[in-house]
């Protein structure tokens, strides 16, 4: 069977690594890229690697960030008392973009599956309870994915947190079940965060 050149095949295999990217799809890219002048493949590669040397986890929160906290949680204006919790960064900015929440966030880095060798250790679960025992947190607002994984780390948070006095509410389900957060629109959002409901 023939086969590309290797620095094409190699591309093929670094884009076809990219989750939700196939074979056909990473050709399909790969030849994209060589199609653009040097200029713009120069761009895309210094924008890769510039956000991989510059980009870092928030000290705090665990959103992404260039600097050690992030401009949420070095912005005196936003609501200490409350605190939402999301499995990974792009749903913390989906969430901010509905302009419905103003309070601080708290990433945890994914969500307790058995089956993938997750567990709350694994987690940013230490770092949240740390936060938590500063007594000023009343409410913290659980944004997970509707689905085993998402519910089975809802009900390890609630268990965690509840002891404290500390309020526990979620989003409201206006999520369908099975569906990932990242892929809710805003107006979705921004009904589930007007909706949520006690644990």
């Amino acid at each position: 069977m023939a086969q590309y050149p290797e620095p094409l095949e190699a591309l093929i295999r670094e884009l076809g690594r990219l989750p939700g990217i196939g074979r056909k799809t990473a050709e399909r890219l790969a030849f994209y890229i060589l199609k653009q002048d040097e200029e713009s493949a120069e761009q895309l590669a210094g924008a890769i690697a510039a956000a991989k040397t510059r980009i870092r986890e928030c000290r705090i929160c665990y959103n992404y960030s260039e600097d050690e906290v992030c401009p949420l949680c070095a912005d005196p204006g936003r609501d200490r008392a409350t605190i939402c919790v999301v499995s990974q960064p792009q749903e913390l900015w989906k969430i901010e973009r509905t302009n419905e929440y103003h309070g601080l966030y708290h990433v945890l880095g994914g969500l307790i599956s058995p089956v993938e060798g997750v567990a709350p250790e694994d987690l940013h679960i230490a770092a949240l309870e740390e936060r938590l025992k500063s007594g000023e947190v009343k409410e913290v607002i659980l944004a997970l994915d509707p689905k085993v994984e998402g519910e089975a780390t809802a009900m390890f948070l609630v268990r965690r947190i509840r002891p404290l006095g500390i309020r526990v509410t979620r989003i409201a389900l206006g999520i369908p079940l099975g569906r990932d957060l990242e892929l809710a629109d805003e107006l979705t959002l921004s009904q589930a965060l007007r909706g949520r409901s006690e644990l």
